[in-house]
């Protein structure tokens, strides 16, 4: 007798699905304490298979991966009174300088660094509204909530603030932006914004994600099983 492969390929494809989840879901934990990092969302949809003769009894739906959205959601505030640290709050993000070309983060830890510019953490530099590095010269800094860079009582730069709808993860806090749209937001120096990621709910994610895996693979296991004994009778 021949053995049905089509309900071992959908219950495969679900424990794939689950190996993504948990793929996404370990990436949110990891950066769960990153300033300003922005948690990642998995979306399955069903795929039917309908090539099957007009058998309605064989229809087969399996879960595909559709996308995995950014979630933008704020994240909360939390003061550290450091002079170079600041927090956007609302829609918008950093346009950073780096050696791929300009991304954008909405980490807002920077440092001055040896040369006098505004860095990143991982010393990439930080743009104004034309594109420029940001030069710092004084012993105070003071970032107006419009994005204006104050130095001597002079606006001296502004920082750049962009937005978009869609917003494409490359890792370290870095983003790429499509359709770009209107910031709306407010700066707040001596603040960094939290990761909007729950350690504790993605956790608990994680684990009924396992869980998910688990079921999918132990009823492989028994169908298998199932198969081989029908497979002895039919030889009987």
């Amino acid at each position: 007798m021949a053995i049905n492969f089509q309900p071992i390929y959908v219950l495969a494809t679900g424990g794939e699905r689950a190996l993504d989840n948990i793929d996404i879901t370990t990436n949110n934990i990891s950066n769960s304490s990153t300033p300003g990092f922005k948690k990642l969302l998995m979306r399955e949809f069903s795929q039917k298979i309908p090539e099957n003769l007009g058998k309605t009894s064989e229809l087969f739906v399996f879960p595909r991966f559709q996308d995995s959205p950014v979630i933008v959601n704020q994240g909360a505030l939390i003061k550290t009174d450091n002079m170079f640290d600041v927090a956007i709050q609302g829609k918008g993000f950093f346009a950073v300088q780096t050696q791929n070309g300009v991304v954008y983060t909405r980490n807002g830890h920077f440092f001055r660094n040896a040369e006098g510019y505004l860095v990143d953490a991982n010393g990439n530099y930080i743009l104004d509204t034309n594109n420029q590095r940001i030069r710092l010269t004084a012993d105070k800094v003071i970032f107006g909530t419009d994005g204006a860079v104050i130095q001597n009582n002079q606006v001296v730069a502004r920082l750049q603030i962009r937005n978009f709808q869609n917003i494409i993860p490359l890792g370290n806090g870095y983003y790429q932006g499509q359709n770009e749209i209107q910031p709306q937001y407010t700066l707040n120096q001596g603040f960094l914004e939290s990761s909007n990621s729950n350690a504790i709910e993605e956790m608990i994610s994680l684990i009924n994600n396992h869980r998910r895996f688990d079921i999918y693979m132990n009823l492989i296991k028994s169908l298998d099983t199932l198969e081989g004994k029908v497979n002895e009778i039919g030889r009987v």
